[in-house]
């Protein structure tokens, strides 16, 4: 499987090609992917080759050529519905930061420190700012939400009663749960029988965001 810069680069060489066998300059698609330096091209260029994709061609300037296209591109380029540009757009990412593991049980010390970023498709979130977690744990598992799932969160500090919030207890532990307020107070709802309630005055509860998309990683 291609990643998504290989995918990128192999349809705008292909694209650049289709009326003339000289292949882009290194610059050109250091452009195109928004890379800073051509090393980065070089390398996806050696995997491209490694993996079937393009080939070198020997005394020849630019000397590249496509062999073949991942297998979703081949059958639309044959049916010739759409431009392969198209595909790009298609395929575009957003990439949001992931913010580390979250506890949907018990609360765990509160996340600080981004660690990495996650590409997601811009329809799994709507307007406004959204981070990744990474769940830990079984509570949420009636909603769906399983132990290992990246949680899409967009950044917020107020919610209504039936949102699956990311809560922030006494400014110093945080959790996944669903929200909920009776008689004064505020109740973070697991979504499995095994858990219980947690119950806290409104101060001790911070809202740091709501649910709003999940992905899952099958192995």
């Amino acid at each position: 499987m291609l990643t998504k810069k290989q995918r990128e680069l192999l349809i705008f060489i292909h694209e650049k090609m289709k009326d003339s066998d000289v292949a882009p300059s290194f610059d050109e698609m250091r452009v195109a992917l928004g890379l800073k330096s051509k090393s980065g091209i070089h390398r996806l260029i050696s995997a491209l080759v490694e993996r079937g994709y393009l080939e070198r061609l020997p005394h020849r300037a630019r000397a590249l050529q496509v062999k073949r296209l991942p297998k979703e591109l081949e059958e639309q380029a044959s049916q010739n519905t759409a431009p392969l540009s198209a595909a790009i757009a298609a395929d575009a990412m957003m990439s949001l930061p992931m913010y580390g593991r979250i506890a949907a049980g018990t609360p765990i010390e509160a996340i600080r420190n981004e660690n990495g970023a996650v590409d997601i498709p811009p329809n799994m979130m709507g307007a406004g700012e959204h981070y990744a977690l990474e769940v830990d744990g079984e509570s949420m598992i009636k909603a769906g939400i399983n132990d290992g799932d990246t949680v899409i969160i967009k950044k917020c500090d107020t919610a209504n009663d039936g949102d699956i919030v990311v809560a922030l207890v006494d400014g110093e532990e945080v959790t996944l749960k669903r929200l909920a307020r009776r008689s004064g107070q505020v109740i973070l709802i697991p979504e499995n029988d095994e858990f219980n309630e947690q119950v806290y005055a409104p101060e001790q509860v911070q809202i740091q965001g709501k649910l709003v998309s999940l992905m899952r990683t099958y192995h």
